[in-house]
């Protein structure tokens, strides 16, 4: 398992910080946040805590709990949910669902995930919760067990209502969650076009259409919110995800969500600087049966570096030398502060690898004559 060090997403979570490379990114986003979904390292941001409208990309929050039902064997894609009149009749984009249909599961998600219809996601929220509205309570609950902590959800579709928000860096959150626990299902979010009731739909998301790895995830616009985009990608087997909000048109969007992402993907490599258990350094001890002890990592240590400044990485092993027996395996015993280029120190615990034993109380005696005596003699 690799440690993840500062950062925010859900199960391994807490306060971000950042890496950047030079030249340094601008970006005409009001909000913004790219992470490096390996290591979690923050690349960019720009206002990622500010609350915002999210419009469409509300939707993978909805898709997150549909697969969540899918997985536990709560619901099968080839089930049915059946087309209310307030779903048929919602505005914005559709799926063109016809009222009094039953549609299969699957249809629905294709019908959310690439054509972001509102009355389709209404259909699923419905057949899962009863209502929407306790669908959207189950939404901000999820949002909080996932770390989203500046989320609230009124609706399934995020359709425009100023208690309905979150941030670039909770949409950040749930994209990691979303392609962690369901690979299997985020397949979705690549698919460019899908045909219902012979109305053919393509895909919204203009990096899918872009020879750079994208595969997802998600476009927002409302009047409120400008225009948005969840994306994800991968390059070389690293992946990287962003979200953009707050841009002026679909051009602005895709221009700068392909510039973004484009430099994420190629402008970081991942490092394996020491694996798990692997002897970090050797430590002196005082006062017990062995005169030293290893220091190893727990997990194994992955970091991101700007790839133009690769050789630039330094490493500082900390203790309070000489150690003291008697002393634990898997005792705490050191830092190794890892300062990374044009970015902030990451400060990994070292564990001792072996216990070391005290000595026995004439040994001991006899250790602190011997080690007064050379304090004598140097002094």
């Amino acid at each position: 398992m690799i440690r993840f060090f500062t950062l925010f997403l859900f199960s391994f979570v807490s306060c971000a910080f950042s890496v950047s490379a030079a030249p340094v990114q601008e970006t005409p986003a009001k909000q913004a946040i790219m992470i490096d979904f390996e290591t979690g390292m923050v690349l960019f941001e720009k206002n990622a805590d500010v609350k915002m409208p999210t419009s469409s990309m509300s939707k993978v929050i909805t898709t997150y709990l549909i697969f969540e039902a899918l997985k536990d064997g709560k619901l099968k894609l080839d089930d049915t949910f059946s087309v209310s009149e307030k779903a048929w009749r919602k505005g914005g984009s559709k799926m063109f669902v016809e009222v009094g249909k039953r549609v299969l599961v699957e249809d629905l998600l294709r019908g959310v995930i690439i054509q972001s219809g509102n009355d389709a996601t209404i259909v699923l929220a419905e057949g899962l919760a009863g209502t929407e509205d306790d669908f959207a309570r189950a939404l901000t609950k999820k949002a909080a067990e996932l770390g989203m902590g500046n989320s609230n959800f009124t609706n399934a579709s995020g359709w425009p209502d100023p208690a309905h928000y979150s941030t670039a860096r909770d949409l950040a959150i749930l994209s990691y969650a979303l392609i962690r626990e369901f690979p299997g299902y985020y397949k979705y979010y690549a698919e460019k076009e899908f045909t219902y009731g012979g109305i053919k739909q393509e895909n919204r998301n203009p990096l899918l259409y872009r020879n750079m790895g994208a595969d997802g995830i998600k476009t927002g616009h409302t009047e409120a919110g400008g225009y948005g985009l969840m994306g994800s990608g991968t390059h070389n087997g690293r992946r990287v995800i962003l979200v953009v909000n707050g841009l002026e048109d679909e051009k602005a969007r895709a221009q700068e969500s392909a510039k973004l992402l484009e430099w994420g993907l190629r402008g970081f490599e991942n490092h394996k600087l020491f694996k798990a258990g692997e002897t970090v350094e050797t430590a002196n001890v005082l006062m017990g049966k062995s005169s030293d002890v290893t220091m190893v990592v727990e997990d194994d240590v992955v970091v991101t570096l700007p790839v133009i400044a690769l050789n630039d990485l330094k490493v500082d092993i900390k203790y309070n030398a000489p150690l003291v027996a008697p002393i634990k395996k898997g005792q705490e015993i050191g830092v190794a502060e890892i300062h990374v280029p044009r970015g902030a120190m990451i400060k990994v615990p070292l564990l001792a690898a072996q216990d070391v034993e005290a000595l026995g109380f004439f040994a001991k005696t006899v250790a602190k004559a011997k080690l007064f005596i050379g304090n004598k003699a140097g002094s």
